[in-house]
């Protein structure tokens, strides 16, 4: 296939190491980053999140199913991973998806931050990157997809990351479709907000998931599907951060949440999270935003380093 993209992405045909019934070829790209790059702690934080069956992340790769355009068969898969020896991140993407794989590299990008400039971000950080906790190659987790993000926000509100990843895997289970890949792991594509927008909210609530979320799914999901709320980077942030807050059960930390992977926002700051506050040793959300102004516009970053201070502690 012709195929023409940016000189700094390098693509070419390969043949695929994995039984694929569709085609023996696939096409990868080599996308480039600003090192250093904590691939260990992302892969970690992605790996713990996990969507069963739509995504699969192991020490070194990352998986995931993709539906872009159903009408124009843009479903399939994709295969992300760290070169050893060259600061690229390896793209393969399935056949199917060739026609789309500038948007491919796009959603890559922003779920691994690949345009962040770590040493601009650590200046503006000053001693939270730089002591014990501070960890120069720390990224902010992006979204591949903003919804399918915005819902495991509402999921994960009071309740231990992993029961919100068990949770979201049934969800995932329920309300995604079925496709068909060459890995055991990838079995369904994320559910879509026009999918949940026509549930009951005795279906979202059978998963195991209290009314007030369900509640809270089903309105966002309205809102997604509608236009009303565009969960993409490059808008309106504040606007979409007061229209969430609008939506019932999504409150500061949800929103900040949700600014700061779908929308990718670096200066947003879920300063209620009690992460934060054992990190930095207060228990009040004025103190929190006080000691935070010093690390504007990086905060989301500065979440980031707090959340690896504990891991260390």
């Amino acid at each position: 296939m012709s195929l023409t993209f940016p000189s700094r992405f390098h693509c070419h045909e390969v043949k695929t190491t994995q039984p694929n019934k569709l085609s023996n070829e696939t096409l990868r790209c080599d996308i480039p980053y600003q090192p250093p790059f904590d691939w260990g702690w992302m892969f970690s934080y992605l790996r713990g999140r996990m969507l069963t069956g739509v995504e699969f992340v192991d020490n070194n790769r990352y998986l995931r199913t993709v539906a872009l355009d159903k009408k124009r068969g843009q479903c399939g898969w994709v295969v992300v991973e760290p070169s050893l020896k060259k600061h690229l991140l390896r793209l393969e993407v399935s056949p199917s998806l060739a026609d789309a794989l500038p948007a491919m590299r796009t959603r890559v990008e922003r779920l691994f931050d690949l345009t962040a400039n770590p040493r601009q971000i650590a200046a503006g950080l000053g001693t939270l990157a730089s002591g014990a906790s501070g960890r120069l190659g720390l990224r902010v987790p992006g979204a591949f997809n903003g919804f399918e993000v915005a819902v495991r926000a509402i999921l994960g509100q009071q309740i231990s990351v992993k029961s919100a990843t068990t949770v979201a895997g049934r969800f995932a289970a329920a309300f995604g479709e079925t496709l068909e890949t060459p890995f055991p792991t990838l079995t369904r594509l994320t559910p879509t907000p026009e999918r949940v927008a026509q549930a009951e909210i005795g279906e979202v609530a059978s998963l195991g998931i209290i009314a007030a979320r369900s509640k809270s799914i089903l309105a966002l999901a309205e809102a997604v599907a509608s236009g009303k709320i565009i969960l993409e980077p490059g808008g309106d942030v504040a606007g979409t951060i007061v229209q969430l807050k609008e939506l019932p059960g999504i409150g500061e930390w949800t929103a900040q949440y949700i600014a700061m992977r779908a929308l990718s926002w670096p200066d947003a700051f879920p300063h209620t999270d009690l992460g934060i506050y054992k990190a930095l040793g207060v228990n009040k959300p004025k103190q929190v935003l006080q000691i935070a102004e010093a690390w504007r516009p990086w905060r989301a970053y500065a979440v980031m380093h707090l959340w690896k201070s504990l891991e260390e502690k």
